[in-house]
């Protein structure tokens, strides 16, 4: 049938603005919507071309990993092409798995989908000789003198015998205490935070200088291993053994069988989320038996048949600061608030979010009516952690922090080296003695 001239436009619209936004995140580090958008234009790009298949073209995102790796690093062809994983929820694609393998029960591997760097790592004769991006899948960047750098990855695989040959995939993280740690840093120096750990990852690995990469705390995780490891029948055998030699897999990860299984452990990992040291945006499920796996590999050249990411709610959006106020503790501390458009961000609606100090508020450049990135984790109060310049329209209204306490006018000082101002009236300012009694009273005996 005639493809309608609108869903062509929409199409070839979508096809430039995802690649926009892929250059902008694989190449040049600086992720110009939240993943929730990303994934939005996704999957209405994919529904598209399922419904006009004429509209399919060689260069659409639907039909390739990511963007052009950067010419800033020696380019590598991967032996195997690294491929993304589909989302997708569980009862889809045990429904799918079914249908193309006709086996009940079905046992799969499962693992937390870790939101870092997907990197590969080959060893030769037991040595790591090289270390690469992603890239678009078929070729990556050459970062081996960065990798060298993370403390976690062996140098040299331990125990006896290794194969010859053996190539590794995983992901590269922070921790989300060192990513708060690294953040304080950056803040302090005058320099913008990084507004996610995997943002924090991205920069970090690709430094031109590996000294500045070995300053950061990086940690590196396996999901599998392409080469090596053909004498094995299963996916979680191959993660055993990558143990054995050195190399971390993930941690949670467990087998389970059929749609029960899935479930029950996306929903396990959900109520750990706000507890686990890493972040995570969802599960990944994988057929365990590696014949299977080949058997599925599927004709698409961006995701495999085998495997799926159940994503969990996103916790970063974007939204317009409306107003900023200033808030005063107990101690006295100025802590300017800013209040939002209300956005649903993992399944809260947020409608606050904290500007840290003066020093935070002067790196962002922030004003009244820009529209922001807020971040949710967990327990913690939500933090505006990035201004989308490109959407200001010259309305936009600066801000300053007082210099005179909004509830008792005294004299607002700051202390040479501290990050934050303070209220001079002490106990004579009514909020100052209102939070002191609030934290008096909520005290435990």
């Amino acid at each position: 049938m005639a493809v309608p001239r609108e869903a062509a436009e929409r199409a070839q619209r979508l096809r430039s603005e995802i690649e926009r936004h892929n250059h902008a995140y694989y190449v040049l580090d600086a992720p110009t919507v939240p993943d929730a958008e990303y994934d939005r234009l996704f999957r209405e790009l994919q529904e598209l071309e399922r419904k006009y298949p004429e509209l399919v073209t060689l260069d659409s995102p639907t039909q390739r990993v990511g963007s052009a790796p950067s010419s800033a690093f020696p380019s590598v062809r991967h032996a195997v092409p690294m491929l993304s994983i589909r989302n997708e929820s569980a009862e889809a694609f045990v429904d799918r798995c079914k249908k193309m393998l006709w086996d009940s029960p079905i046992e799969f591997e499962v693992e937390p989908k870790f939101d870092g760097l997907a990197v590969s790592l080959i060893y030769v004769d037991g040595v790591l000789v090289q270390g690469a991006t992603r890239g678009d899948g078929e070729n990556g960047e050459d970062i081996t003198s960065n990798l060298r750098t993370v403390r976690n990855i062996p140098l040299r695989l331990r125990g006896t015998p290794v194969p010859k040959l053996v190539e590794v995939r995983g992901e590269v993280l922070i921790p989300l205490s060192d990513f708060d740690k690294l953040n304080e840093r950056l803040i302090s120096q005058g320099e913008l935070p990084l507004k996610n750990p995997r943002n924090a990852v991205a920069g970090s690995v690709r430094q031109l200088d590996p000294r500045v990469t070995a300053t950061r705390p990086l940690r590196f995780f396996a999901y599998a291993a392409v080469q090596g490891l053909s004498s094995l029948t299963k996916h979680s055998e191959a993660l055993d053994k990558l143990e054995e030699w050195g190399i971390q897999a993930a941690p949670g990860r467990k087998i389970v069988v059929d749609f029960s299984g899935l479930l029950t452990y996306y929903h396990e990992i959900g109520r750990q989320r706000d507890s686990l040291p890493f972040e995570i945006d969802g599960v990944v499920y994988k057929i365990n038996s590696l014949a299977d796996q080949e058997r599925l590999r599927g004709k698409s050249i961006r995701e495999p048949d085998f495997a799926a990411a159940h994503k969990y709610p996103a916790r970063e959006e974007q939204t317009t600061l409306i107003e900023i106020n200033v808030q005063v503790g107990r101690t006295g501390a100025l802590t300017p608030v800013a209040r939002l458009s209300p956005v649903e961000i993992g399944g809260v609606t947020v409608t606050s979010a904290t500007l840290n100090n003066e020093d935070f508020l002067r790196t962002l450049e922030v004003k009244i009516g820009d529209v922001v990135w807020v971040r949710r984790s967990g327990d913690v109060i939500p933090q505006v952690m990035a201004v989308d310049k490109s959407r200001r329209t010259g309305n936009e209204i600066d801000f300053r922090m007082p210099t005179r306490c909004p509830f008792c006018d005294s004299p607002v000082v700051r202390q040479q080296g501290e990050a934050k101002s303070y209220c001079s009236g002490g106990l004579f300012c009514p909020e100052q003695r209102k939070r002191a009694i609030i934290h008096f009273v909520s005290r435990k005996e």
